[in-house]
C-alpha cells in the first residue's frame, strides 16, 4: 500500500471513530435527561420506580386541591381511569390549573406521594386565546369584504375583456 492510501485510510478510520464516539456521547446524554410520562395507575404498578425523575399525567380530582395558608405549597390528587396519585407542589400554579383539568407534573416519588418540581396545565384542543380569536374574526370579515369586492371587479373585467361579446 502506498503512503497516500495509508494516509487516506487513517483519516477515514479517524473520522469514523470520532463519529461513533460523538453518537455514543449524545445517546448517553439524552438518556440521562429524558423524562418519561406515566399515569397514576402505571406508577402504582411500579413501572416508574426505575426512573429518578419522571412526568405524571392525568386529571386533577375534583375537590382534592388543598392550599397551605402560609406558603405556596399545594396538594392535590391526579387520577386516571384506574388509579390515583397524591401530588405535592410548592410554587405558583398555572392559570389553567383547576379541578377536572388535565395536568402534567414533573418530579419524583417520595414514599407513596409524588413531589412535583413543575406543574403544567393542559387545555383542550378547542382553546383559542382571545387575541387570536379576535384577529381571526377580523381577518375573516376582511376576506368577506375583499371577496365581495373582487367578485364584482372580476365580473366587470370579464364583461369588458377584449374579445368577449357584449
Amino acid at each position: 500500500m502506498n503512503p497516500t492510501r495509508k494516509r487516506r485510510l487513517a483519516i477515514v478510520i479517524s473520522v469514523i471513530a470520532a463519529a461513533i464516539v460523538a453518537v455514543g456521547l449524545t445517546v448517553f446524554a439524552l438518556q440521562r435527561n429524558m423524562n418519561y410520562l406515566f399515569t397514576p395507575s402505571q406508577v402504582q404498578q411500579g413501572q416508574a420506580t426505575q426512573y429518578g425523575s419522571f412526568r405524571l399525567g392525568g386529571m386533577v380530582k375534583a375537590g382534592s386541591i388543598q392550599r397551605a395558608k402560609d406558603s405556596l405549597k399545594v396538594s392535590f390528587i391526579v387520577v386516571d381511569d384506574q388509579g390515583a396519585m397524591p401530588v405535592e407542589y410548592t410554587g405558583i400554579l398555572p392559570d389553567l390549573f383547576r379541578d377536572n383539568q388535565s395536568v402534567i407534573a414533573t418530579g419524583r416519588m417520595d414514599d407513596a406521594r409524588f413531589i412535583a418540581s413543575e406543574v403544567l396545565a393542559k387545555h383542550d384542543e378547542n382553546y383559542m386565546p382571545k387575541e387570536l380569536k379576535d384577529a381571526m374574526a377580523k381577518a375573516h370579515e376582511n376576506r368577506k369584504i375583499d371577496d365581495k369586492g373582487m367578485g364584482d371587479q372580476a365580473m366587470t373585467d370579464k364583461a369588458t375583456a377584449p374579445g368577449t361579446p357584449k
